[in-house]
């Protein structure tokens, strides 16, 4: 099994770790915080923009405790979930088994992850905390994991990008956002979906108190 590659054995995740050290360790501390950090249920703007799309191939990043990934399996979808949180995968592979569902599991960084290019059919961010670079190297990583023919799906919560540095807390202007990506599609790509529009927000788990989200939706023509 090749570290940040899709593991072969879909019980558990990639013995391997590839990425920042300090980024997975700030995420497994807020993780091992809680016993459950999320609601457990699937984000509803997947759920809303999933719905006409036929199964294939789907990349779940920033999987977390593995909601999406199981739903997405069970909706027949071939899944691999990608997490920096070695804590958040464990458990996220634990509920992949006792739903029976197979999901290849991948513990890297994005931009450090071994995908295949051009292969996923799907690629869903939910509210992903990807830093930004100057080469826009998470921006690329999405957009180069997309099939042509397939569909890179981008979902945030409204106005965090416009937020104030807090002390202690993280700045808006580290992290990518929807419309970073926006700016790199060219006629490659055709925009299906670009608005804010009320969260359809699980209750309860951590981001619950977000009101609206912004949609980034795009499918790659060639």
């Amino acid at each position: 099994m090749t570290a940040g590659s899709p593991a072969s054995d879909t019980s558990s995740p990639a013995d391997g770790y590839v990425g920042d050290p300090a980024v997975r360790a700030e995420w497994d501390n807020r993780y091992a915080d809680r016993q459950q950090l999320w609601s457990g249920l699937p984000n509803g703007a997947l759920v809303a923009e999933v719905a006409g799309l036929a199964p294939g191939r789907v990349l779940d990043v920033g999987c977390g405790e593995g909601a999406d990934a199981v739903w997405l399996a069970r909706g027949g979808w071939d899944v691999t979930a990608l997490e920096v949180s070695g804590v958040a995968l464990e458990r996220a592979a634990g509920h992949a088994r006792d739903a029976g569902l197979t999901v290849h599991w991948v513990h890297a960084a994005l931009t450090e992850a071994a995908l295949p290019p051009a292969s996923f059919d799907l690629v869903s961010a939910q509210y992903p905390a990807l830093l930004r670079t100057p080469d826009a190297a998470a921006e690329r990583a999405l957009l180069a994991a997309v099939a042509p023919g397939g569909v890179l799906l981008l979902v945030h919560h409204a106005g965090m990008d416009t937020q104030q540095a807090q002390e202690g807390d993280f700045d808006p202007a580290d992290y990518v956002w929807p419309s970073m990506v926006a700016e790199l599609l060219d006629d490659d790509w055709e925009v299906e979906v670009d608005e804010e529009r009320p969260r359809v927000a699980p209750e309860g788990g951590a981001g619950a108190h977000h009101a609206n989200d912004v949609v980034l939706r795009a499918r790659r023509l060639r």
